[in-house]
């Protein structure tokens, strides 16, 4: 399966949703790479952590840039069991190229004006793409959301997805909890990481769910 991971607006856990769903692949035996479209290199960086600390499984993770990205993901389809794209918060070249490969892209947002007012361009790009790639499947999670229960920010973010034709919103929300931030400074999954935050792998393990289903 091939999985991208982005979206036009930063700092929504795109590199943590990314990770995490790399190395909880990895764990149920298929063989995965994870590819870091983004300058920064978060996911690098974060899948080099993990091998100084040889960690097994290991995460395969490279970095691929500019127009031919689609067909160096069809040739590495080959090679791979499962593929997960990283790309960069921003309307880039990588961003709009995967969407012609891949069969489902995930969209972080936070639970914000702003960042929803980026999902009219997203659903834009899903609705030219789908002239490539008709089956693709497009879906919002709403990311980095509060724990705080009394904060409504994600519910009422949720009622603003209608106005969407080419996007879902998602089942699982991902909260800003202090288990991803420690698991990708050790090259983790939090489901790796000791001790457990039960919330954080309940939420991981959702997403994880919705991501690859029995597959």
């Amino acid at each position: 399966m091939i999985i991208l991971i982005g979206g036009e607006k930063g700092g929504t856990g795109k590199t943590t949703i990314a990770s995490n769903l790399a190395a909880m692949r990895s764990l149920e035996g298929r063989d995965v790479l994870l590819i870091d479209t983004d300058p920064q290199g978060s996911a690098n960086y974060w899948a080099q952590s993990r091998d100084d600390e040889n960690i097994i499984p290991r995460v395969a993770c490279i970095q691929k840039f500019g127009k031919g990205l689609p067909a160096e993901v069809q040739d590495l389809a080959h090679r791979y069991q499962d593929i997960i794209i990283d790309a960069g918060g921003r309307d880039s070249i990588e961003l709009r190229s995967a969407l012609v490969v891949v069969e489902k892209v995930f969209i972080p947002i936070q639970p914000s004006q702003f960042d929803i007012w980026t999902l009219n361009q997203m659903d834009e790009l899903v609705e030219t793409a789908k002239s490539f790639n008709p089956n693709i499947q497009a879906r919002v999670i709403i990311s980095r959301a509060s724990t705080n229960p009394s904060v409504q920010e994600a519910s009422e973010t949720a009622k603003l997805m209608a106005d969407f034709s080419n996007l879902e919103l998602a089942d699982a929300t991902i909260r800003d909890r202090i288990a991803y931030r420690k698991a990708a400074k050790d090259g983790l999954a939090v489901t790796e990481l000791k001790p457990k935050d039960p919330k954080a792998v309940s939420e991981m393990n959702i997403l994880y769910k919705e991501v690859f289903g029995n597959e």
